[in-house]
């Protein structure tokens, strides 16, 4: 075993879509910058999670778009090639070979260590490498892009039977005859539709219902179109326990009766597959955290990523491993003003202990007030900013204006297209605080509403901003013209 000792200003752990930005950032202002990895360099979304996971439900979402347009429908009698759409998926994640991201972090003057890294002391790391320790001494700055790790539920028996993570069932080479799906949330009604689509049969199982932290309206389309795919869908149902059964498992489970009182058990289902995607969590475990006075569950940061409670300003987090929200552009995000943020602090053009004003280029501001996120299921639900429930928790005087989806754009788009939309307005300013899309192909309608938030454009002059015609972004005018402009 060799033992070195390195010196660098930036040492960044985790080399991930987040990790990777944070990093090119810093090494491009000038700072040496080391970049540790453990496993793939690109991380979760490139091979694991958004690129395969939305590559499995292209196809499915295309071969769909053509039946709702006559004329193309009966073009479009056949069904997926499941061979030729999990070799597309396979095209996506390079084969699980990260040799081009390597090459990109090479190019950007990036010195990657692979090995496993835990903080050892004020900015100090260690690296367990395959030739033995390296220690790091970072002059600026130690940035935690570790990512999330999955969320496993207490259910009884399943430590002693075989399930899929997320990380599984996108990696999948055959397609189960019958997949379980633990979860509703946006992987698990994602996966649900994919394989549902690729000829499983599929029984979904959500604890609530499906998801809670979209509007109901939207909640609504997708479990329709859930349904609409085969998917037996089961909301407000516990899991109990899981079991082996032959070469696959056998699940139970219990719902609430109709007064809310007690529970009732309901039919088990057994499966070939079981897929449990119940939810994620900052990656920090085994990071040494505590070697720095700081307790993993209760790690925060403020706008810039700089971790509070750590003497010395030098250890910031980004993306999820920062638990603010986890979505790979948000971290991505996050990366960029961290990544900013440092540079400007080791040349002092940024002091050391202030924090940046919001919206500034050091800062996240969009973190509190303009998230955008999409769920890739068929149909598409697209939302940015606060919710009317959550705008009125902060004690904003807000009002909703929805609408069904009902333009020529939208006719012309598909037959019986089935759409709704809903605008969250701050009556004190008259700006725009969230917007929600849900229908085929909305995800496109997203980021004019993302400007619109960010911008504080206020009503009036967004009625200026005149939809083209005949397309889906006229439901913006229709919207406007509920609300009363």
């Amino acid at each position: 075993m060799t033992n070195q000792t390195l010196a660098a200003d930036v040492v960044v752990v985790g080399g991930g879509a987040v990790g990777e930005n944070l990093a090119g950032r810093t090494a491009a202002a000038g700072l040496k910058t080391i970049l540790v990895e453990k496993d793939l360099v690109g991380g979760e979304c490139s091979y694991w999670a958004c690129m395969p996971s939305k590559a499995l439900l292209r196809p499915g979402t295309a071969l769909a778009a053509a039946r709702r347009v006559d004329g193309a429908r009966q073009a479009a009698t056949g069904v997926l090639d499941r061979e030729a759409v999990l070799a597309r998926r396979t095209a996506f994640t390079s084969d699980w070979k990260d040799t081009s991201q390597v090459e990109w972090v090479r190019g950007a003057g990036i010195e990657l260590l692979r090995g496993t890294a835990r903080l050892a002391g004020r900015k100090q790391v260690e690296v367990a490498t395959d030739e033995g320790a390296i220690a790091i001494e970072a002059r600026h700055a130690v940035v935690l892009a570790t990512g999330s790790a999955p969320s496993v539920p207490p259910v009884r028996g399943l430590d002693g039977v075989p399930f899929w993570g997320t990380r599984e069932a996108t990696a999948a080479r055959e397609v189960p005859r019958s997949l379980l799906v633990l979860g509703g949330g946006v992987s698990g009604v994602e996966l649900a539709q994919a394989f549902a689509r690729l000829g499983s049969t599929v029984t979904l199982v959500a604890r609530r219902g499906l998801l809670s932290a979209y509007p109901k309206p939207a909640q609504r389309l997708v479990e329709a179109g859930l349904r609409a795919d085969g998917v037996d869908v089961r909301l407000h149902t516990a899991t109990e326990s899981v079991a082996r059964e032959g070469d696959g498992v056998r699940a139970q489970f219990t719902a609430a009766n109709d007064g809310g009182t007690g529970a009732s058990a309901v039919s088990p289902v057994s499966a070939e597959r079981l897929l449990v995607a119940t939810g994620r969590r900052p990656s920090l475990a085994a990071l040494g955290l505590e070697q720095v006075g700081l307790v993993p569950e209760e790690l925060r940061t403020d706008a810039t990523g700089l971790v509070a409670g750590c003497p010395g300003q030098w250890l910031y987090a980004v993306g999820d491993a920062a638990g603010k929200v986890l979505l790979t552009h948000q971290g991505k995000y996050e990366a960029r003003a961290a990544g900013d943020a440092i540079a400007a602090r080791a040349t002092g053009s940024l002091a050391a202990g202030g924090e940046p004003e919001p919206w500034s280029k050091y800062t996240a501001t969009a973190d509190e007030r303009a998230v955008p996120s999409v769920v890739f299921t068929d149909p598409e639900v697209a939302m940015v900013g606060l919710t009317l429930e959550k705008a009125r928790e902060r004690g904003l005087d807000a009002s909703a204006t929805e609408l069904p989806i009902a333009v020529a754009g939208s006719a012309l788009h598909a037959d019986g297209y089935d759409g709704w939309a809903q605008l969250v307005v701050d009556e004190d300013r008259k700006v725009l605080l969230g917007a929600t899309f849900a229908g085929p192909d909305v995800s496109e309608l997203l980021h004019a509403a993302t400007i619109a938030v960010v911008g504080e454009v206020p009503l009036e002059r967004l009625w200026h901003a005149v939809p083209a015609y005949p397309t889906i972004s006229e439901v913006w005018l229709r919207l406007l013209e509920e609300y009363g402009l």
